[in-house]
């Protein structure tokens, strides 16, 4: 009987242990010099993060598909109401939509083919922020970063707004540059952000240089101004 009890009690916190050995983590984290609030859908809404912080979500299986970004130049009241100068999503403090161009951001498909995951740090959305993704388990190292620090300065004045940067799809919403069919090639504007970030998506069939791969179940870091 004594043993049977101690089986009853081992068995919670084995089971704990279990859901924390198989739990995919991310930690994000704010190394700029001022206040963000960066968000996560499907999963993890959003929040402010001053400089120094870091936002850790646990899942114990992951998202099937998401992306992470950062606001700027935000402002909420008491009730999470209020508005963000770049990568607003509704006027929500806790995003339930994805954020208005421009807004670097880092995507992820965990165990979406092959049984592997897939991340990329992206600026088809635009660029207001330096951008570092970094797997963190499972021996898998390779950073994947966007954070050249004059992308907002010299930004083609086609394509420059007030704290960031848009990628030209968003602009002129052309086949040129939205590849809406058929092969498309980089254009100018395009190696304007692939020349100060090589390792970003920067035009939509950009993935041979720009989509990257870990073992399943990974779990990553993003940090902003890294």
């Amino acid at each position: 009987m004594n043993s049977l009890k101690f089986i009853s009690t081992l068995l919670p916190f084995l089971l704990l242990l279990l859901h924390a050995a198989t739990a995919i983590r991310f930690d994000i984290q704010n190394k700029c010099s001022y206040t963000i609030w960066p968000a996560v859908l499907p999963h993890g809404g959003g929040r402010r993060l001053d400089s120094g912080q870091t936002w850790t979500l646990s899942f114990q299986n992951g998202p099937k598909l998401a992306k992470v970004w950062a606001r700027t130049n935000c402002t909420f009241d008491s009730s999470g109401k209020g508005k963000c100068l770049t990568g607003d999503c509704g006027g929500q403090l806790n995003c339930t939509t994805f954020g208005s161009p421009p807004h670097t951001k880092a995507e992820y498909g965990l165990n979406d083919f092959g049984r592997k995951d897939y991340y990329d740090v992206s600026v088809l959305d635009g660029y207001n922020l330096p951008m570092e993704m970094t797997p963190t388990t499972n021996g898998c190292t390779r950073s994947v970063k966007c954070a050249a620090e004059d992308i907002v300065a010299n930004c083609p004045s086609q394509l420059k707004v007030d704290g960031g940067c848009q990628n030209p799809c968003t602009v002129f919403k052309t086949t040129e540059y939205c590849c809406h069919a058929g092969e498309c090639r980089p254009t100018d504007m395009s190696r304007f952000f692939k020349s100060r970030c090589r390792d970003a998506f920067t035009y939509p069939q950009d993935d041979p240089t720009s989509t990257f791969t870990c073992p399943e179940s990974t779990s990553y870091r993003v940090v902003f101004c890294p």
